[in-house]
Order: C-alpha cells, then sequence, then structure tokens
C-alpha cells in the first residue's frame, strides 16, 4: 500500500492511493488539466484510477471530481449531502458519470481496497473522511475539520499513517489580514483544524502502529510549515524534521506501507 498528495490547500486537494492494481483519488480540487498534470508527477494516467471517493462538495475538494469522472469515466463515491450539493453548484454535476451513493456509517470496498467513511463536523451538506486499508495497513485522513470528536478519534486510532489537518496557527489567525467574519468562521466548531487542536488529538490517539504523519491543508496565510510541524512532534516526542509537510503546488511523493 502506498499513498501520495497531488496538492493540499486552500487552491486545491487530491490524494491517491494504491493497492496492487487499485488506485484511488481520494477528492478532486483542480481542473481537469490542472489533475493530469499533477497524477503525471506522481507516474499515473487517468486510465490507471478505478474510482474517485469525495469528503464534501467545497470547491477544493470537489470541483474537478465530475469535469475528471465524465472525461475518464472514472466512478466516484460519494454522500447523498455532497451529491445534492455539488448538483446546486455545478451544471450537470452528474451528467454522463456514474456515481455510488455511500452510507456514512458503513465500509464499502472498491477493489482491493477497503473504504471506511467517518462523520466529520464541517460546515458542508454531509461531510465524511475515510480510513483505507489494504487489510494489512490503515491510512487516515482528516482535513476540513472544525473540532476532534470521540468519533474521529475512533476511527483514526491504530493507524499505520495519517494525513492531519493542520489548517491555522490561532496567533496568526486572529492578527492576520482575513476579515472578522472569515476568521470566526475558520475558527468555529464547524472550521478547520488549527495546530493546538491537532496535536491535542494526535496525542490522544492510539498511535502503536503510526509510521507516518502528514500535516495536511495548511494556510498559506495563517500558517508555516515550522508551526505545523512543531506542533505534531510535540504530541509524538519526536523531533520535528520526522513530521512531513503536504504544500499546496507539491504535494507530497509517494510514501509507502
Amino acid at each position: 500500500m502506498r499513498f501520495a498528495s497531488l496538492g493540499s490547500g486552500s487552491l486545491g486537494n487530491a490524494l491517491v492511493v494504491e493497492v496492487a492494481r487499485t488506485r484511488l483519488m481520494l477528492d478532486c480540487g483542480f481542473s481537469l488539466r490542472e489533475t493530469v498534470s499533477r497524477l503525471a508527477r506522481v507516474g499515473l494516467e487517468p486510465s490507471d484510477l478505478c474510482g474517485i471517493i469525495v469528503t464534501h462538495e467545497h470547491a477544493d475538494h470537489g470541483e474537478g471530481v465530475f469535469p475528471f469522472a465524465r472525461r475518464f469515466g472514472v466512478p466516484v463515491w460519494l454522500t447523498h449531502g455532497t451529491l445534492a450539493a455539488l448538483r446546486e453548484t455545478l451544471d450537470d454535476a452528474d451528467e454522463e458519470c456514474s456515481f455510488n451513493l455511500i452510507d456514512s456509517q458503513c465500509s464499502f470496498p472498491i477493489d482491493d481496497l477497503l473504504v471506511q467513511p467517518f462523520t466529520v463536523p464541517h460546515d458542508a451538506r454531509e461531510p465524511v473522511q475515510y480510513v483505507l486499508s489494504d487489510g494489512a495497513n490503515r491510512l487516515g485522513v482528516l482535513t476540513d475539520t472544525g473540532c476532534s470528536t470521540a468519533h474521529i478519534e475512533s476511527n483514526l486510532s491504530r493507524c499505520d499513517a495519517l494525513v492531519l489537518e493542520c489548517n491555522y496557527d490561532s496567533n496568526m489567525l486572529a492578527s492576520g489580514p482575513y476579515p472578522a467574519a472569515l476568521k470566526t468562521r475558520i475558527a468555529s466548531r464547524l472550521g478547520h483544524l488549527d495546530n493546538r487542536t491537532s496535536r491535542e488529538m494526535l496525542a490522544a490517539l492510539d498511535r502503536s502502529r503510526l509510521k507516518h504523519v502528514i500535516a495536511a491543508h495548511l494556510s498559506q496565510t495563517n500558517n508555516t510549515p515550522e508551526l505545523a510541524r512543531a506542533a505534531l512532534a510535540e504530541a509524538l516526542h519526536c523531533e520535528p524534521r520526522w513530521i512531513s509537510v503536504a504544500s499546496q503546488d507539491e504535494g507530497f511523493s509517494w510514501r509507502g506501507l
């Protein structure tokens, strides 16, 4: 099992996971051309993908899903609420696309991967995040979440790898240039995770199998890689250099489990 990010941040998100011949893309927040280019950077073509799983409808995660799926004939899995929201924001969102509605409480197989969605607090219609497993290894992905919950911590415990949102530093957000309403939305329980909350959640997990921790969805205005690394390293009692960071432009290269 291996995984790589095509980019992570407010300008677009996509992650690819591979087990044997099964390759899934988690979210697609880039244009058609940009997605193809970023896939090529990690050695993949659109025809290599067997599906796209979607977390929620916000443009930086969902805008490219149906254009990509329609162009390349890739099936899509998403919740009822996410589909309804995408239909409202994108013209002919699911026309000529193969989509599968999922229950946010039930796991489902896609070829060699088992996909476990779990609900999260975020200001979207029916948002989920995912744990993906090949039966031996578990990859947990958590972005676009306003706060930690016992349900989230239960799902992310005993993962072998975590891609974990560290969207903002509280002091940088408070003193930064964003309008007050946007600051309130980001810092709310339906917004995004700050470095401190991500550190506290990571410390609360069962980390006995953990081999990779990657800080993701960093704000380019309200955070720095150094601050995110330091926060997560504190939870793990490790050197900050052990923590990887998913960037907006480059994502991160393949990690193996």
